[in-house]
C-alpha cells in the first residue's frame, strides 16, 4: 500500500476509498479523491512500476466480491504501518502521510511539471493561465508521472 502511495500521491484515506469501479485497468488509471474541490474525483495515471501491485490487489478484491481495492480502515492501515515501522526500527516520526510527501519529492527530483504535480495530488491551481486556458490531455499526465523512477 505504501509503495502504491509513493507512486500515485494519494492521501491515505483516498487510497483506502478507491473503489474497483473507479480503477481502469485498460488505460491504467485511478479516479478518486477527497478533501478539496481540486482533489475530488480526479483521475491519476497508474505508474508502470505499480501496475502489477494494483492488478494483484484488484484481482484479489474482485474475486472476493469486494467493492474497494483495499479492505481496510484508516485505523487498521495506521496500526499495520506502525507495526512495520517498529519491526524495521524505522524513525518513529514516520507517518502514513509520508508516502505522499515522498511522491511529491520524487516528482520534483525527476522534473515533473509543477502543474502536473498539483493535479496529481489534488492541490488547487491558482495560476489563471494554467487553470483556465491550458487544456491538458491525460496522456500528458501519464508522461509526467512516468518521469518518476
Amino acid at each position: 500500500m505504501v509503495v502504491i502511495q509513493c507512486y500515485s500521491g494519494w492521501r491515505p484515506n483516498e487510497l483506502l476509498n478507491l473503489k474497483l469501479e473507479n480503477i481502469n485497468l485498460e488505460d491504467w488509471s485511478f479516479t478518486g479523491g477527497l478533501k478539496t474541490d481540486a482533489g475530488i474525483n480526479r483521475t491519476v495515471p497508474i505508474h508502470s512500476r505499480i501496475q502489477p501491485l494494483v492488478r494483484e490487489k484488484y484481482d484479489v478484491a474482485a474475486s472476493n466480491g469486494d467493492e474497494y481495492l483495499f479492505q481496510m480502515t484508516y485505523y487498521r492501515y495506521n496500526h499495520l504501518f506502525e507495526k512495520v515501522r517498529k519491526t524495521l526500527e524505522l524513525n518513529s516520526n514516520h507517518r502514513l502521510h509520508d508516502a505522499r510527501v515522498q511522491f511529491v519529492t520524487m516528482a520534483k527530483k525527476y522534473n515533473v511539471d509543477e502543474y502536473a504535480i498539483k493535479y496529481l495530488v489534488g492541490h488547487a491551481i491558482n495560476d489563471i493561465t494554467e487553470k483556465t486556458y491550458s487544456k491538458r490531455e491525460f496522456s500528458w499526465l501519464r508522461e509526467e508521472i512516468e518521469k518518476i523512477r
